[in-house]
């Protein structure tokens, strides 16, 4: 499963020579006020990762893990603590984050989902009021339905959304984000109309999946990940993975989107970012620690566990693809009218 690599990602690569970014620069060389203390000491607190949105999605998972990991492998000698702040696709909790400038021990999970909601919701706050520190994992979006759906197929749910889009409800995480994305990605390969399309943003991934089993939605999209449990309890259907390379699912290779006719390679990532204003040392700080967990066989775990792909990056690579999304994005909506 862990060999999906570089086909999994070719629509999130970018070449990174000649995007240093000035502004990612300046973000790690702020003030290192709010209590950071010595770099060298890092960490001297509680290391704080919020979610920012409610428990059982992606981040929350993520975000556990790592929790997970730094604690069993002793890699610093302080707590880890992971909470979850709800509310405007991260917004909410992008904003709390800033009240932490200068503190290299409240860190925050991100991603492309919080990209496009902040796109969505035309959001005041930004991902360049943050420190990137890393990305971390990319996954495939998954398009699910209750079992006892009758869309047996994906083409079963395109085809319906064509003769008639009121009848087609699609539902997963926040509005503007990945999961959206992917959806309207689909349907403007099928030639159906983008601008009709219903979805449902639910505020964390416990909540999307007890919607997507009660039938407040026809259609479930998320990371598969975030429905693994369901699909393989047999409580939900797999239609179809978004990227180009397959895994199996439940001893069989789960049908892509270009199986199924349409030429979509899409994956979600996550990442971690810190609070503003860290010093370069500071920011080396964190890095440092990110980089130990990734480098364990029990992070190695979590990602064949959850059935992510390694898709790590820091420092100016990172900043780079921070910006590079954020462009992708723009240019998303922009070509789909959203």
């Amino acid at each position: 499963m862990r060999a999906r690599g570089a086909s999994l990602l070719r629509r999130v690569a970018i070449t990174s020579s000649g995007l240093v970014l000035a502004a990612g620069l300046a973000a790690c060389g702020g003030a290192a006020g709010g209590g950071g203390g010595n770099a060298a000491e890092y960490p001297s607190d509680t290391v704080e990762i919020m979610v920012p949105a409610a428990a059982g999605g992606g981040w929350d998972s993520t975000g556990r893990a790592m929790q997970a990991v730094i604690e069993s492998e002793n890699l610093i000698q302080e707590s880890v603590e992971v909470f979850n702040v709800e509310g405007g696709g991260g917004a909410t909790g992008l904003a709390q984050l800033q009240d932490s400038e200068g503190d290299p021990h409240h860190l925050m999970m991100t991603g492309l989902v919080m990209i496009g909601a902040l796109k969505a919701a035309d959001s005041p706050v930004s991902l360049e009021n943050t420190t990137p520190i890393a990305t971390l994992t990319a996954e495939a979006e998954a398009f699910v339905v209750p079992a006892g759906s009758p869309f047996q197929t994906i083409t079963d749910v395109v085809e319906a959304y064509q003769a008639d889009p009121a009848s087609v409800t699609f539902g997963g995480g926040s509005a503007g984000g990945s999961d959206q994305l992917v959806v309207a990605t689909l349907l403007q390969e099928a030639g159906a109309d983008v601008g009709a399309m219903k979805y449902v943003g639910y505020s964390g991934g416990g909540e999307a999946t007890a919607g997507i089993l009660a039938g407040d939605v026809e259609v479930g999209v998320s990371g598969y990940s975030e429905f693994e449990a369901q699909i393989e309890a047999g409580e939900m259907r797999l239609l179809a993975i978004s990227t180009a390379e397959t895994f199996e699912v439940n001893g069989k290779p789960a049908t892509t989107l270009q199986d199924a006719g349409y030429d979509v390679d899409f994956a979600n990532w996550r990442a971690v970012v810190a609070a503003p204003g860290l010093s370069e040392e500071q920011a080396a700080a964190v890095t440092a620690m990110i980089d130990e967990m990734h480098a364990t066989e029990a992070w190695k775990q979590q990602l064949e566990k959850n059935n992510w792909t390694d898709f790590y990056k820091t420092g100016d690579e990172a900043v780079a693809f921070f910006q590079a999304e954020k462009k992708r994005v723009d240019e998303i909506y922009a070509e789909l009218g959203l």
